[in-house]
């Protein structure tokens, strides 16, 4: 069973730091009690603007927690205007957050291979960090897919486990996309976790399924409310939702981590 906290709360978080680790790539630390003790790998939070003209929240994944200053760490890309305005954030600063909401992954104590793209590697750290640390897991692989040689958490990454690269450019790794790397890795994996954009995470799904594997993926979409109710960030599954009475999930509270046999990834 995917894992969900019901423990969301809105409220103020005190910024701890911030700093670029990458082009338009931002690290943030912020501090919350409450949200750093209910956190499950895989979940996010909804950020909001302090400009009033930008109603809707931001939805950023959680990377990692640090239970011991009760610190949670966001990393993303800088886009538009709402996250320009977090890009500027300074330590000390308040900001007003939900969460934590949605799925996480579950953890299951069976050899895992870890599979994350861009944007999408960032939650993938407390993933890993947790299965090495709860002695959930002793086998773990982890692919990373990189437009560049700018590879943001990847010696991190390597604390938990093996790392392999794939790069667009092919200045690091393989060249290509995490699917190359997958085409030549010898598999004896029993599981594989993933987040990255959709075309990637429809060829992990068509892998898993030829190999007869199991995946959890964590679905991007853009989102509106961040809570349920506008129904934007639906994707289609086999099962029929008692929300919307339709075959449809909605990724912000449903999700976004899904099994892969669950839902349908559309081009």
């Amino acid at each position: 069973m995917i894992e969900n906290s019901k423990n969301k709360s809105m409220e103020y978080a005190t910024v701890l730091k911030i700093e670029e680790i990458a082009p338009s790539m931002m690290d943030l630390w912020i501090q919350s009690k409450s949200i750093a003790e209910s956190t499950k790998p895989g979940q996010f939070l909804s950020i909001y603007c302090k400009d009033e003209s930008r109603l809707l929240p931001r939805p950023i994944s959680i990377c990692e927690i640090n239970q011991t200053i009760d610190g949670i760490r966001l990393i993303f890309r800088v886009v538009g205007k709402g996250t320009m305005e977090f890009s500027n954030l300074s330590a000390g600063d308040s900001i007003k957050v939900l969460g934590p909401i949605g799925n996480g992954f579950s953890l299951e104590s069976k050899p895992a291979l870890i599979i994350g793209g861009g944007v999408g590697i960032p939650p993938l750290l407390e993933l890993s960090k947790r299965l090495k640390e709860k002695n959930i897991t002793n086998e773990i692989r982890i692919v990373l897919g990189y437009r560049d040689n700018d590879l943001f958490l990847k010696e991190e990454l390597e604390k938990y486990g093996e790392v392999f690269v794939a790069t667009e450019d092919g200045s690091v790794g393989e060249k290509g996309t995490v699917m190359n790397v997958l085409e030549n890795m010898m598999l004896n994996n029993d599981l594989i976790y993933s987040c990255g954009p959709k075309p990637m995470l429809r060829a992990v799904k068509n892998f898993a399924k030829e190999r007869n594997i199991k995946a959890q993926i964590s679905m991007e979409e853009k989102m509106a409310c961040g809570i349920g109710a506008c129904l934007a960030c639906v994707c289609k599954t086999k099962e029929i939702d008692e929300h919307s009475n339709v075959h449809n999930k909605r990724v912000c509270v449903d999700g976004p981590v899904f099994y892969a046999d669950e839902i349908e990834i559309d081009d």
